[in-house]
């Protein structure tokens, strides 16, 4: 459980991200430490707090009728003057071959989001023998939920769909939190094993709220995911890999690498224009040094782009120096979103060349993963997410 402030009894500020409209207070996002001030700061008694946390975060109630350990006169007032609920479900959609389902929300605001649960997270292709991987019972077993933190996202890496849609806004903490609430009340709580930042947007560019919902995470009140089952995804905002790492919070991170060099870089993703490689490089150094975590390089692979013998040289160079593993991921088409430019040319390496990548690398003791397409027939694999901004509109 978090511990600080919990003795200091004072009346917290709501920002704006947690009124509704200006009149009902947004108690979805709010830490067990805000929480707690909150209730003491409107004359209730302190543990009212870890009640509302406990009934909203651990049992992901969003109706304070339901919450039978709260007098009635209580759960009256909390209905009247607050709400919980931070998203709307839409609609959904299961792909057939590989049992991808895909959420669709919207925030008040009329945002829309995705939301993906995967049944492995360590997809395998029928050829799977090739590649030297083996379903173990840890992976038969995995379920993990992809959840997003921006509506788009404003990077415009060119290998991702939710680059090509633009961008509206960072997620609250409680919409952060409330994809994984929506989807384990659907889905089932007790299948959701593991969850990874890796939806639309950049985490590290909504930090703040980023942090925040691993806090909710982190608490000991949740007893959901273990933060040992969470990966961070980043296209390398390296200060606050950096940030991330001084929190204390020991979540797994995975940086997107693609290329180690900058040139190339540079073109794929633009975000390394202001972030180079070296940066990133030294901040997830120093983020495995002070959380004791490996980190995860992604690499997605595109033809004559980044999988030439120099790409697969550097790669093995850097995954030398640092404790990590890989995670090889074939390009997945962007047809859907009629891609313009350089985009429209991008292809997948051969499996093949994929199949040397690993071999290469496992032969200098790197661990090595290969990601193969899951859920694309429903847009949903690795790099397609994107909607319209807003309901019934088109993308900005």
């Amino acid at each position: 459980m978090q511990k600080e402030n919990l003795t200091e009894e004072k009346e917290i500020t709501l920002s704006a991200e947690n009124k509704t409209n200006g009149k009902k207070d947004l108690l979805k996002g709010l830490t067990f430490p805000e929480l707690r001030n909150y209730f003491v700061g409107k004359g209730h008694r302190a543990f009212r707090g870890a009640q509302i946390f406990h009934w909203m975060y651990n049992r992901l109630v969003d109706d304070f009728y339901l919450m039978n350990n709260l007098p009635k006169e209580i759960r009256q007032q909390l209905s009247d003057s607050c709400e919980l609920k931070t998203l709307k479900y839409i609609t959904s959609e299961i792909s057939p071959s590989s049992g991808t389902k895909k959420y669709i929300f919207e925030t008040s605001e009329g945002n829309l989001i995705e939301s993906v649960i995967i049944p492995e997270e360590v997809n395998l292709d029928p050829d799977q023998s090739r590649f030297g991987q083996t379903k173990t019972d840890e992976q038969q077993k995995r379920t993990t939920l992809c959840i997003s933190t921006q509506v788009g996202c404003p990077l415009d890496c060119q290998f991702c769909a939710t680059g090509l849609m633009g961008y509206k806004k960072n997620l609250t903490a409680g919409e952060i939190f409330d994809q994984y609430s929506l989807t384990a009340n659907d889905y089932g709580k007790d299948k959701i094993t593991n969850i990874v930042y890796m939806g639309m947007g950049e985490p590290l560019l909504n930090y703040d709220a980023t942090v925040k919902s691993l806090q909710i995470f982190a608490d000991e009140l949740t007893k959901g995911i273990s933060l040992k089952k969470i990966t961070v995804s980043t296209a390398g905002i390296a200060p606050r890999i950096i940030d991330l790492a001084d929190t204390g919070l020991k979540v797994k991170i995975a940086l997107s690498l693609h290329s180690c060099f900058d040139e190339i870089r540079d073109v794929i993703m633009p975000i390394n224009k202001k972030y180079s490689i070296k940066q990133n490089i030294d901040s997830v150094r120093y983020y495995a040094r002070i959380t004791g975590t490996r980190i995860t390089f992604e690499y997605v692979m595109l033809k004559d782009i980044n999988d030439r013998d120099e790409d697969l040289n550097a790669l093995k160079r850097l995954c030398s120096e640092i404790p990590s593993k890989v995670n090889v991921i074939p390009f997945n088409s962007l047809e859907h979103m009629n891609p313009t430019g350089f985009s429209a040319q991008l292809q997948s390496s051969s499996k093949e060349r994929i199949e040397k990548f690993v071999e290469e690398l496992r032969y200098r003791n790197v661990t090595v993963t290969v990601r193969f397409t899951q859920g694309n027939d429903i847009a949903a694999a690795c790099g397609q997410l994107a909607l319209p901004l807003t309901k019934g509109t088109k993308s900005e």
